[in-house]
């Protein structure tokens, strides 16, 4: 069964993107129809049947985005049945190359993999009608958008199931082509071309270290198949050359530092619920090869891997909070936002590395599973994030923090479900961004397990530096949600805002919310959930999680430490009513509005409050050796010789360093590359012949 639902979601998804043709058809048909009324002629029969029914577009959109669903709802119970069965199941498919069939594969692992698919897929079939009304009568094609999302999700679950190197990159290939498409979607603007540019050539580049990094593989192992890779006996060279050609590739799509500044480039500028799946869902495909390829395919863990990864991990996970502390455009805060939680997955996935290759199994499989939560979590609050952005922008126009506020009096149903997003990856209890990241904290609590003195220093440094993270994450988005849903507006799109009047717009968000609330309160069963998956890749399966009950967490032993969110949550509840008991039932008090105290200024304005810069600036003064900071301040002056300062405008822009360092580096080499080999093209037929006539004297002599 898991395998035929797996095989259910691909074709829901492809048959939606084929299904996003008929838009075109019809588009055809509506201009043969004017062309024939602009000549005094009436249109066929079938023609004005079809044209005449008023809701067939509407019926088309629900039509794509229901296929999704379907997608969605197959994946989770794909990745439902693999996990509770813990069993291997395979196939093969009659395409290919003629001596190489596709294999196929569903295991615990992309099991659970298909589950933190499916989640925010279903999440955005029920969101997408409604958003996308917009743009059919715009000047961007409908039926371009459902068809590359339709081969967008059909990518990443054909790479989910996989079993052969071959049908892994044709599907990881499908997945970024399609998704490049849908970055270069509103291609009318110069930014959102070059950002998919950059996106494209980075994800190539990242393909191209998989391929050879599955070629050293393959070389030992003599096949394409995982199970020939799995077989291939490498020495600790060709095993580190294959791990970090791997780790580049798997690194560059999940947006590693330094090779992340894509990113924050590419998902901003995509639709809305094209961003949710690209960084809910994308970029733990990209863990998901990461995990597939170290923990599965090569025969052997090294403890420098661990050591690099976590270095990795943990750099990605502080750079990418700083630089999300510093942006104004919100869904460009929620993209350097993934960098830092893939960040931490990588942390959790490094920790695992160190602790397996020296021998702490049972450590290394609780670092596991706590990159695996990690990255369910992410894909879940990520992606109610990025549909939320998705819905202001929808009601507003408006992308800049600068020009948000008092939202909450506007949105009051959006601004309830976006703040327990916010609070989820703020990591509080007890939602369930804080169950993994107190994994991974209770993980790297045990470095004394460890011999070498080296790492046992090196794994609290890193963990100093994932609380540092956790901080200015929960900063972060103290700033996002007081500048944009509380106080006054700063604009007028932003003062006329309403609710969001669709029932799919807010139904996905609040699916999403409901996932986040329930995985942070009742985390044991998805964790005692993974046994299979463990025992698959470590052969070991954490025996304590549920040592007190199912209401407590004990993920090393009931001595060491325990958490228990359900009671947190009743806790909490208790404390409010105690509260609101003491202070207004005992008292006789009556909670009543009234306008805030305006300090005798005459009323309050939208001057008066925080700005989103304002805000990050004690940030951005402290860590000012991390960023390229430009600012500009303009003076307005009045009066005699302009000496009254009237108005100041202070202006910031905080620039990437790994884009000044790495990227613009390496395109001026590569333009300057371009301009030599174009040098190569005079247009003489006689030189053309003088190169290939001197390029087969050297083949001839290689070869002789």
């Amino acid at each position: 069964m898991p395998l035929f639902f797996a095989y259910l979601s691909v074709i829901a998804a492809l048959t939606s993107a084929l299904l996003a043709l008929a838009t075109n058809r019809r588009a055809g048909l509506q201009r043969l129809a004017e062309a024939l009324g602009r000549h005094g002629l009436q249109a066929p029969p079938a023609v004005a049947r079809i044209l005449s029914e008023t809701h067939f577009v509407r019926i088309h959109r629900y039509s794509l985005f229901a296929l999704l669903g379907i997608s969605g709802v197959s994946a989770v119970l794909a990745g439902l049945g693999a996990l509770s069965s813990g069993a291997v199941r395979t196939d093969t498919l009659p395409f290919g190359l003629p001596w190489l069939s596709w294999h196929v594969r569903i295991d615990p692992l992309s099991g659970f993999f298909f589950c933190v698919l499916g989640l925010p897929l279903v999440a955005v079939s029920l969101y997408g009608p409604s958003y996308v009304r917009e743009f059919e009568h715009g000047k961007h094609s409908l039926s371009a958008l459902g068809l590359f999302t339709g081969l967008f999700v059909a990518g990443m679950e054909l790479v989910l199931l996989a079993d052969d190197a071959f049908l892994f990159m044709i599907a990881w290939e499908v997945m970024s082509v399609a998704s490049y498409f849908l970055v270069a979607y509103q291609h009318d603007h110069a930014a959102n071309r070059r950002a998919a540019f950059l996106y494209l050539l980075m994800a190539e580049i990242g393909a191209i270290a998989i391929i050879l990094g599955f070629g050293v593989l393959a070389g030992f192992g003599g096949g394409l198949s995982f199970e020939a890779l799995r077989g291939a006996s490498l020495s600790p060279l060709w095993a580190s050359i294959a791990f970090v050609l791997g780790l580049v590739g798997f690194g560059m799509k999940a947006g590693l530092v330094p090779i992340h500044a894509w990113l924050p480039e590419a998902h901003p500028v995509a639709p809305s619920h094209i961003s949710a799946l690209m960084s809910g869902v994308m970029l733990k495909i990209a863990v998901y090869g990461f995990i597939r390829f170290t923990f599965d395919l090569l025969d052997q863990i090294l403890w420098q891997w661990g050591v690099l990864v976590l270095i990795i991990g943990s750099a990605s996970a502080v750079l990418g909070i700083l630089y999300a502390l510093q942006q104004q455009n919100l869904k460009r805060l929620l993209a350097y936002s993934s960098v830092e939680n893939i960040g931490i997955v990588f942390v959790a996935l490094g920790l695992a590395l160190i602790f397996l290759s020296s021998g702490q199994t049972h450590l290394g499989t609780l670092g596991l599973v706590a990159a695996l939560l990690h990255s369910l979590h992410h894909a879940l609050f990520k992606s109610l994030l990025f549909l939320g952005a998705g819905a202001i922008l929808h009601q507003t126009h408006e992308q800049s923090l600068e020009n948000m506020g008092g939202l909450v009096h506007r949105m009051p149903k959006l601004a309830a479900v976006f703040l327990v997003g916010t609070l989820s990856i703020a990591a509080l209890p007890p939602l369930n961004g804080f169950v993994s990241e107190w994994l991974i904290f209770q993980t790297a609590l045990q470095a004394s397990a460890i011999e070498s003195g080296v790492l046992r220093s090196l794994i609290p440094t890193a963990s100093a530096v994932l609380a540092l993270t956790s901080a200015l994450a929960a900063t972060c988005f103290v700033k996002v949600y007081g500048v944009a849903f509380l106080g006054l507006p700063r604009s007028h799109h932003i003062a006329h805002a309403r609710e969001v009047q669709h029932r799919g717009m807010l139904g996905g968000p609040v699916l999403l919310a409901a996932c986040c609330v329930l995985l942070g309160v009742l985390p044991t069963p998805l964790i005692n959930g993974l046994a299979g998956l463990t025992r698959q890749l470590t052969g070991f399966e954490l025996p304590h999680v549920s040592a007190l009950g199912w209401l407590w967490l004990t993920p090393v032993s009931p001595e060491v430490a325990s958490y228990s969110p359900a009671l947190v949550l009743v806790g909490a509840m208790a404390v409010g009513w105690l509260c609101y008991y003491l202070l207004y039932r005992r008292t006789g008090l009556d909670p009543r509005r009234a306008e805030p105290w305006d300090c005798g200024f005459g009323g309050l304005t939208a001057r008066m409050q925080y700005t989103s810069g304002a805000f990050s600036m004690p940030i951005r003064r402290i860590f000012q050796p991390v960023f390229e900071l430009r600012e500009t301040l303009e003076e307005h002056k009045e009066g005699p010789a302009q000496a009254r300062v009237t108005a100041l405008r202070y202006q910031f822009h905080v620039l990437d360093r790994a884009w000044l360092s790495l990227y613009q580096p390496s395109g001026r080499v590569v333009t300057k590359l371009a301009r030599g080999a174009g040098r190569l093209q005079t247009g003489n037929i006689r030189t053309y012949l003088g190169y290939s006539f001197f390029t087969l004297l050297f083949l001839l002599w290689v070869i002789s």
